[in-house]
Formats: structure tokens, sequence, C-alpha cells
């Protein structure tokens, strides 16, 4: 056998315990640290979840993944090469990848992965690590903690995840003409943050200040409108001396970018999505076993009433008989089956176990 283990960030410190008793009892180990986790329709930030593999499966866990361009592609070459050598004779298997949330270059790894290994996996994922998004070890094996990397997990026989956020984009439209990573300097060639402050007021009547960015902003995040119309998240989360905005989750020069709000998330479709999908992909979910990823940033976006709302919702439509998840701090999947992988924020990434 082997275990997936998932701990919240309050219980950091018991990671060595945790490989200790592994190593004790011969059991391959692997996880994460996130946020909180969610047990029976609640979030907490206490106790661990103990995902069981009845063979562990091939793994691989970095560390300090390169973050410039070149590097990139080296490191793609890298992750790809190892994953390929295990999936010549499985017809489905999913690519599980759990990144830590300070790498800055989420998005580009996974297009450079894509153009190598296309749709020989599904993808999935979440990012771990502190919802204070400050630096911490949070990906682990029987032997290691790291940080600033990516565990890779290859589920055989498994035929993906489905991810779904529920935003309806407004129809106005900003372009992102200055970004860095996760930053964008400047939208239609101003500096992003007096643009973005135009935006909130005059689309939804709230005037944004330094002072008060961070009670506002992850209530207003962007969304990129990629060519397809699907809109993919991107929350801000720091405001710059500059005026630069550092969001979760690279935003590519030029993008098309509009302005969310809270209030137009449509819950109800959002799990109807979720549902139907596992539905087809697996069959009746009454009675299985689920993973479940939970944006915080959707979370806080929501308020916790809410999510915990959506988190109740969820559990009565499938009717699981356990949901295994955690608190995550962005997702990784498809718009479609067997489609491109995208880094999401505020997102709800749901799997058979």
């Amino acid at each position: 056998m082997g275990v997936c283990a998932f701990l919240p960030e309050a219980q950091k410190n018991q990671v060595s315990l945790l490989q200790a008793e592994c190593a004790r009892l011969h059991i391959p180990l692997v996880g994460a640290i996130f946020p909180a986790l969610i047990h029976q329709g609640a979030f907490h930030k206490d106790g661990v979840w103990l995902l069981r593999f009845d063979t562990m499966p091939f793994y691989a866990l970095h560390a300090d993944l390169p973050v410039d361009a070149e590097g990139t592609e080296r490191s793609a070459d890298l992750l790809v090469q190892e994953v390929v050598t295990q999936i010549e004779d499985q017809r489905d298997a999913t690519l599980l990848m759990l990144f830590d949330a300070m790498v800055p270059n989420i998005g580009s790894t996974l297009d450079a992965m894509y153009l190598r290994l296309a749709n020989r996996v599904h993808y999935a994922g979440a990012n771990a690590g502190s919802e204070t998004f400050q630096p911490m070890p949070c990906l682990f094996d029987g032997n290691r903690i790291v940080s600033n990397g990516v565990l890779m997990v290859l589920l055989p026989d498994h035929k993906g995840a489905i991810l779904e956020h529920g935003y309806q984009a407004p129809q106005h439209t900003v372009y992102a003409t200055s970004t860095s990573g996760n930053c964008i300097s400047q939208i239609d060639w101003r500096p992003a943050f007096e643009v973005y402050q135009e935006h909130v007021h005059s689309q939804y009547g709230i005037q944004v200040t330094r002072d008060n960015f961070y009670e506002h902003a992850v209530h207003f995040p962007f969304g990129i409108v990629r060519a397809n119309h699907h809109v993919v998240v991107r929350i801000p989360v720091m405001l710059n001396d500059d005026g630069s905005l550092f969001c979760v989750g690279e935003v590519p020069p030029n993008s098309v970018l509009t302005l969310l709000k809270s209030p137009t998330v449509d819950s109800h479709e959002t799990l109807a999505v979720l549902t139907d999908g596992l539905t087809a992909l697996n069959g009746d979910c009454a009675g299985t076993e689920l993973l479940l990823f939970y944006c915080a940033g959707r979370r806080m976006h929501l308020g916790l009433e809410r999510a915990t709302s959506e988190l109740q919702e969820f559990e009565a439509r499938t009717q699981a008989a356990h949901i295994a998840g955690a608190l995550s701090l962005g997702e990784i999947g498809g718009s479609t089956l067997h489609g491109y992988p995208l880094f999401h924020n505020a997102t709800l990434v749901a799997a058979r176990w």
C-alpha cells in the first residue's frame, strides 16, 4: 500500500512524526500542507487526511523549480520524461500535480509540459502552502519536505477531474499590456492599480484605495478571457508600491481581462457542473470516495457561510461515502475532458479517488 497525506498549516510540525511512522511501517508516503482540510461539509484546521493507495503509484518530488524561461523548458523536459516512462502501458491515467503556491511560473510550466505530453494523461491538481502567502516548505515524501517545488503522482486507471468556478463574466474588457509572471504592471498602458480602481468604481460603485485594497480585492478578481470564451480567474492578493498588482497565478502579457464580482458566482450551476461531470466520467457518485480541492480565494470571496454551504450541497448532491479534501491556493484542470491544463483561482476541483 501507499499513503497520500494532507495536513493543515496549523499541524505542519507533525510531518516529521508522520514520516517516522510510515518509515517504521515501511509505507511509502507523499503529501502536502494546505491552509485547511475539508471533512464532512466543513473546513478544519486540525487533523490529517490519509488517502490510501492499494499499490503505491509512481511519484516524483522536485524542489526549487527554476523560474526563468530557459530553466522552465529544461524543468518541463525532466518532468515529462519521468512521466512518459510510466504511462506506456496505461490506457487512462491522471497526472495529479501539487505545487507550492509560491512557485511564480506554474502556468508556464503547465504550458511547456502540455507541449511535450499532450493528451496522454488527464491533468489535475492544486497549490499547497500558507494562506498568508509566506514561504513555507509544504510538499513532502517519506524523507524530505521541500519548498518552491512540485509533487507529481500518476494515478493509474483514472479518468481525470472536473473543475468549475461558476463566474459570469461581464462584457467590458481591458488588456494587460505589461506583466511579469504573477505581476500586472500596466493595464491599457496605464498603472494597473489606477485602472483597477476606476473599473471597480464604474462597474460596481466601490472606491478601492491603498488602505482598503486587501478588504476589497478578493471580491473583485480579474478574469482572463481565453479564445474559447472560457474565463480563468486571477485574484489580486498584493498591491506593490509602484501600483502593480500581484495575483495568484501568472497573467500572460496582453491578456484580455475582465473584472468579476462575487455575486456573479452561480453556486448551484458550479455544483451541477461538478456532479454531472463526475457522473459522466465514472457513473453514479453515491457511495463512492471523492477528492475535492476548494480555493481559499473563493472562500474569502464568498465568505465562510456561503463556502460551507457549497461544501454541504456538494456532499448532498453526490451522496458520496467519503469526501477527502483541502483548501487550496490555486487549482489545475482543463476546461473540457482531455482539455489543455490551466492554472485557475476560485474553483472547485473534484475527482473520484
